[in-house]
């Protein structure tokens, strides 16, 4: 037992619950101890040396002694490896066959037949338009630029096969080196970062059983995606593998002369499943298009969610949501959504409603509509085991729930008490599952957010979820929870996505979830999960963000104040102005935390927060521009500083600032008492917005950073849409460079349904000493322009 187990325990003990989860750990153990297999002797195998090669559509596959590499290049640039016979597919990661969301429909890129694999004087090589493959012939993988710079090494892997493993269970390492400049990130949502650090980083997600903070790890989200950046270039390495594992990192150093530089380092352990992964290089923007080309557009949220949310765990009754609401109003405060957490339940079981306290939910959904403003419910998918319970009674009949070895529902407690979990990875049951939000829409709920689906079931000791050996239908090949712990979250989003597009099929689903997998932004976002309130907290907000946006998912934000904890005046304010330029800006905290409420901060602090939500409310154009461009390309709203240029090595380590696309460049303020803050800028123009002053990077600059405001520079020559005066859209230039031209993009459209958006694209330029802006191809734009920087 090891220290956290040992708190978790102890904390428990008192509880009313204390006894069920000191039950639900010893029973999870004794069915793993009972139903997992038993390993035996195991052996170690490495490929060996190579002794065929045939050429294939898009490469060829090169046999080994003890095993076989396939190497495949897809339409696309897109590189897929696979070892010991392991194929593309059956994946969770990829867009499915037919999905909307892929980049040409989903389903698996054909293969380039230009890529075809061919002799090199120290193996084969694979020449593709974006990459150069190279095989040895151990069985060690080299990734090339076209013009021959290393972007990665892969060493031959190394197996573990044991008798008593089931197929495909072997467990295995691979170890890679990449170039000594380079810097890692990625890995799903991880509270240190964004540039992930020497260190080990797990891939399992986990409930961390209460607030964390920077030094907290593993989280909700891991993905074994990491996004590499060097001066050789950029490249993704995704291992599509579900099973737990760990990335251990290790920094190259630079030697004073040529050829003693000791590269960059990466082991990737895994504890079963097939070793395959796909790179894909280029540029950033061209990385994440082609990522997400492969696993799926990210869904489009409707125009409302972009705007400031409100939620709270303890709201307690619906007079209560209706002072809050009242309470936005008088203070002329902007409010888009309001969240309604388990306290709403009846008992806390999932799709019911506790009448005393809201005795009419769907009549105060209509009232705060009528306002501007919509519900959103939790979700969880643990249902509680009680006969009579009609989701619980549908269910059994439907056969929708993980089950043991010996064909008995798996039990485990949540905040229900004893519970049952749907298995997701059964299409029946996604179906099933799916159909059950019926009853939320009839409350009058305008979107959902998933919690507790790591899945969590509480335990006095040991990992609080449900037991290893518990089996899963894996769409029909069968298997137990080591594979399918990690998609269990992806696989929910994906059931109440399809439940409710069948349900309200004129409507964008809205949704976020907790926990996720690679792929996850095909049905919505997420969120932070329990940050800690403090400072560290705010910069783990940061850098989840960031994170998880080069993970392929663009839509995300924090518990604005943290969720646990009474943040003080100044904490707050800096988190809300850091939360009004993230693309989920929603206050939240714990029914035993202190108010997240503006105004129960003091005046000082209400004013300040009135002008953050206004900044919001007037750029509020942009996030959905931003958000259409992450519909069609992957790009992420929130980009890391060096997104536009890479090879500034000083912009890779700068995890304090970020680009709201490709026009702002935001620098929260991180640090109690501070006035001013550094920020390290970009090559180009920027303009101070609060000031005009004009800054010219790469280089670094001091800027004030009063109580009032945070820095936030706008990029010279960027033309972006802001909400005008009378609510309508306007066009904010700012100059471009002396005998430069800069400008813009523009997306409009449904703010709810699926009608195809507008885009109109527009140049801003110099005419003698003034700037105009035109729509592209020539005309005057259909907006108002207001022209900033260089005297206007």
């Amino acid at each position: 037992m090891d220290a956290r187990d040992l708190l978790r325990s102890v904390r428990m003990a008192g509880s009313a619950t204390g006894l069920r989860t000191t039950r639900a750990a010893w029973r999870t153990r004794r069915l793993d101890a009972r139903d997992l297999p038993r390993p035996g002797p195991e052996r170690a195998r490495v490929p060996g040396a190579a002794v065929d090669a045939q050429p294939l559509p898009g490469g060829g596959v090169v046999a080994f002694g003890r095993s076989r590499l396939l190497v495949r290049v897809s339409v696309g640039g897109a590189v897929f490896c696979g070892w010991d016979g392991a194929e593309p597919e059956p994946s969770y990661a990829l867009a499915p066959a037919g999905s909307p969301h892929g980049g040409a429909g989903g389903g698996l890129p054909a293969p380039d037949v230009r890529a075809l694999l061919e002799p090199d004087k120290d193996g084969w090589r694979v020449v593709s338009e974006r990459m150069t493959v190279l095989v040895s012939r151990h069985g060690a993988v080299e990734f090339r630029t076209p013009g021959g710079l290393l972007l990665r090494r892969e060493l031959p892997p190394r197996w573990w096969d044991a008798s008593g493993h089931e197929g495909g269970a072997s467990r295995w390492v691979q170890r890679s080196q990449t170039p000594a400049d380079a810097r890692v990130y990625g890995l799903g949502g991880r509270a240190a970062g964004p540039r992930l650090a020497d260190g080990t980083y797990r891939l399992w997600n986990t409930d961390p059983g209460g607030a964390f903070a920077p030094g907290d790890d593993p989280l909700y989200i891991t993905m074994p995606v990491q996004l590499v950046v060097a001066d050789a270039g950029c490249h993704l390495l995704f291992h599509d593998n579900t099973w737990d594992g760990q990335v251990t990192l290790r920094d190259g150093e630079e030697g004073e002369g040529s050829g003693h530089d000791r590269p960059g380092g990466c082991e990737l352990r895994m504890e079963g499943g097939p070793l395959r992964y796909w790179v894909i290089a280029g540029t950033p923007a061209r990385v994440l298009s082609g990522w997400t080309a492969l696993t799926g557009r990210p869904a489009l949220p409707p125009r409302w969610a972009l705007g400031h949310h409100h939620s709270r765990w303890g709201f307690g009754n619906e007079q209560e949501v209706r002072r809050i609401a009242a309470g936005y109003r008088e203070r002329d405060l902007p409010l888009s959504v309001i969240h309604l957490d388990i306290d709403h339940y009846d008992g806390h079981r999932v799709f019911t409603v506790d009448r005393e306290a809201y005795p009419d939910l769907p009549r105060l959904a209509r009232e705060l509509e009528d306002r501007g403003i919509r519900l959103v419910s939790i979700v969880d998918p643990a249902v509680k085991a009680e006969p009579g319970l009609a989701e619980y009674d549908s269910g059994l009949a439907a056969g929708a729930f993980v089950r043991d070895a010996r064909g008995r529902e798996v039990e485990g407690v949540v905040w229900p008490g004893p519970a049952v979990f749907p298995d997701f990875t059964d299409p029946k049951v996604r179906h099933w599952w799916g159909g059950l939000y019926a009853e939320r829409l009839g409350q009058g709920f305008a979107g959902v957010w998933h919690d507790m689906n790591e899945p969590v079931s509480f335990a006095a000791f040991g990992d609080p979820t449900l037991p290893r050996s518990a089996r899963h239908h894996l769409e029909g090949r069968g298997g137990d929870h080591r594979e399918a712990h990690n998609v269990y979250g992806l696989a929910m989003a994906r059931a109440a996505y399809e439940g409710l597009r069948e349900l309200r099929p004129e409507q964008r689903p809205f949704l976020f979830s907790r926990s996720g997998w690679a792929g996850m932004q095909r049905y919505g976002g997420t969120w932070s999960g329990d940050v800690a309130t403090g400072w560290q907290g705010l910069r783990a907000s940061l850098a989840l963000v960031l994170g998880l946006g080069l993970c392929g998912v663009p839509y995300s934000g924090p518990d604005v104040g943290g969720f646990t904890g009474s943040p003080s005046p100044e904490l707050y304010l800096r988190w809300f102005q850091l939360g009004a330029y993230l693309p989920l800006f929603r206050t939240h905290s714990a029914h035993d935390a202190g108010r997240r409420e503006p105004w129960e901060f003091g005046p000082r602090v209400l004013e300040h927060a009135r002008a953050a939500l206004a900044e919001r409310t007037r750029l509020l154009p942009y996030f959905e521009t931003l958000a259409h461009i992450a519909r069609g390309t992957g790009a992420p709203y929130v980009r890391p500083l060096w997104w536009t240029s890479p090879a500034d090595r000083a912009l890779r380590e700068c995890g304090d600032a970020f680009l709201l696309g490709d026009a702002l460049l935001v620098a929260p303020v991180m640090e109690p008492g501070s006035a001013k803050r550094a920020v390290r800028l970009p090559r180009g123009l920027w303009y101070d917005t609060a000031t005009g002053e004009a800054h010219r990077g790469p280089g670094q600059v001091l800027l004030d950073a009063p109580l009032d405001r945070i820095p936030v520079l706008a990029r010279a020559g960027a033309v972006l849409p802001v909400a005008g005066p009378d609510g309508g859209i306007e066009l904010e230039a700012w100059a471009p460079r002396a005998g430069r031209t800069g400008g813009g993009v523009v997306f409009t459209g449904d703010p709810e349904g699926w009608e195809p958006p507008r885009m109109t694209r527009f140049v801003s330029r110099w005419a003698g000493d003034r700037v105009v802006v035109e729509a592209d191809g020539g005309g005057e734009p259909d907006y108002a322009v207001r022209v900033r920087g260089a005297g206007g």
